[in-house]
C-alpha cells in the first residue's frame, strides 16, 4: 500500500444501548438487532475473547466468525474513559481503515464500539521469533508509519502529554499517604515526586535524540496481531492508545511485549540480532510506503537500533504507571499491581544502559 492520507473521517453511528460488563448478552442481542436486522435472535452465536486485560470482547456470528459479516463488540473497561481519549480512538479506527490498515467501525454504544471481525487468528506469542513472521510485522508497521496528515503540518507526539495525564491520575487518586497509596508504591518504586522527577529525566535525554513523529498504533502486544496463515499477511487491530508519536517509541514498545503480559519475562526480550533484521525489514517498509529510495544502510539501522533501545524506557515507565491506576480501577482478574512493579524495576535496570547509548 502506498502512503496515505488522514482525512477527518465521517460521522460514526452512536447507539444509545448500555452493554452490562457482567451480563452482556441482552445488549450485545440489542446493538445487533440494529447492526445486523436480517440476523435471526436464535442463529446468533457469541464467543468471548479473554485477550485483553483491559476491555471485555465478544465475537458475534451467524454460521461461521471466519465469515463476512461477523461483529466484534468491545466494551471498555471501567473508568478507562479517564486515560483513553474515545473520540480519538473512533478517528483513529477511520484512519487506519481508510488507508487499508486496518477493519472497518461500524457503531460506538454508551460503552464500547462495533467493528469488523478481522479474518484470521490472534497471533501466539512463540511466532514473534519466527523471521517469516516479524518481517510480516515490521513491514506493517513500516506501512503505518509511513501514513501522511492530510494537513500536512509537523505532528506533536503524544508521549508526554499522556505520560503527564497518568502522573497526575496517580497523583489526585492515589496520594503519597499511605492509607490511600497504592502497595506498589508503598513498596517498590518511588513516590509521586520520585516518578515525576523521571519522567522528566526521561524527556530531556528522548526530546533530542531525533525520532520522526509518526502515526503509531502503540499498543503492539501479539494479542493486537492477527495473523492470516493462508494469506500471508498481518494486520493489527485496537487503538486505544493510537495516534502521533515517536516511531522508535512504537518500535520499542512492540520489542517490550516479546517478553509477555500475563507473566512478563525479559529473558525473552529479542536479540540484538533478532533486533537488527527486524528494524532492517521495518525500514524498507517505512521507505517503500512513503516513496523513498528503499536502500537501508547498517548505520541506519544502528542509528534506529540505539534510538529504540532509548524510547523502550519510555515504554516500560509509561505502562508501569498505566498498570499502577489499572490496579485502582479496574474490574478485570489480572495482577496489575505485580504488572507495574515488574515493568518499573526493568525501567531502572536498564536506564543507565540505554541512556549512555552514543547514536554516534
Amino acid at each position: 500500500m502506498e502512503s496515505g492520507s488522514i482525512g477527518a473521517g465521517n460521522q460514526l453511528l452512536h447507539l444509545d444501548v448500555h452493554v452490562d460488563e457482567q451480563e452482556p448478552h441482552e445488549g450485545i442481542l440489542e446493538l445487533l438487532s440494529r447492526l445486523r436486522p436480517q440476523w435471526k435472535t436464535e442463529d446468533i452465536q457469541m464467543k468471548a475473547f479473554t485477550e485483553g486485560i483491559t476491555n471485555q470482547l465478544m465475537g458475534c456470528y451467524v454460521g461461521s466468525l471466519q465469515g463476512p459479516g461477523s461483529v466484534l463488540v468491545r466494551v471498555y473497561g471501567r473508568m478507562t474513559g479517564l486515560y483513553v481519549n474515545r473520540d480519538r480512538e473512533v478517528e483513529m479506527f477511520q484512519v487506519f481503515h481508510a488507508n487499508g490498515c486496518g477493519p472497518q467501525i461500524y457503531c460506538s454504544f454508551k460503552n464500547g464500539i462495533c467493528y469488523e471481525f478481522v479474518r484470521g487468528e490472534v497471533l501466539e506469542d512463540e511466532l514473534l521469533w519466527q523471521p517469516s513472521i516479524y518481517r510480516l510485522i515490521a513491514a506493517e508497521m513500516g506501512r503505518i508509519h509511513a501514513i501522511q496528515a492530510e494537513c500536512g503540518l509537523p505532528a506533536e507526539p503524544v508521549l508526554w502529554t499522556k505520560m503527564s495525564q497518568l502522573l497526575t491520575l496517580v497523583q489526585n487518586n492515589i496520594s503519597d499517604s499511605p492509607a490511600k497509596q497504592s502497595p506498589v508504591l508503598q513498596r517498590d518504586v518511588p513516590g509521586f515526586k520520585g516518578l515525576s522527577a523521571e519522567m522528566e529525566s526521561l524527556k530531556r535525554h528522548l526530546s533530542g535524540i531525533g525520532s520522526p513523529v509518526v502515526l503509531c498504533h502503540n499498543d503492539l502486544l501479539t494479542k493486537n496481531i492477527i495473523y492470516s496463515h493462508e494469506e500471508g499477511m498481518v494486520k493489527f487491530i485496537d487503538y486505544e492508545y493510537a495516534d502521533y508519536n515517536y516511531q522508535a517509541f512504537d518500535i520499542g514498545n512492540h520489542f517490550n511485549e516479546f517478553a509477555g503480559v500475563n507473566d512478563v519475562n525479559y529473558s525473552l526480550y529479542p536479540s540484538h540480532e533478532l533486533q537488527r533484521d527486524w528494524l532492517m525489514a521495518y525500514l524498507e517498509s517505512y521507505k517503500r510506503s512513503a516513496g523513498r529510495e528503499v536502500t537501508v544502510t547498517e548505520r541506519e539501522v544502528t542509528q534506529l537500533y540505539v534510538q529504540v533501545c532509548k524510547f523502550s524506557l519510555a515504554s516500560s515507565f509509561f505502562w508501569g504507571l498505566w498498570a499502577i491506576l489499572q490496579a485502582h480501577f479496574s474490574s478485570i482478574d489480572f495482577d496489575f499491581q505485580r504488572y507495574a512493579t515488574v515493568r518499573l524495576n526493568y525501567y531502572f535496570e536498564k536506564k543507565e544502559e540505554y541512556f549512555s547509548l552514543s547514536l554516534s
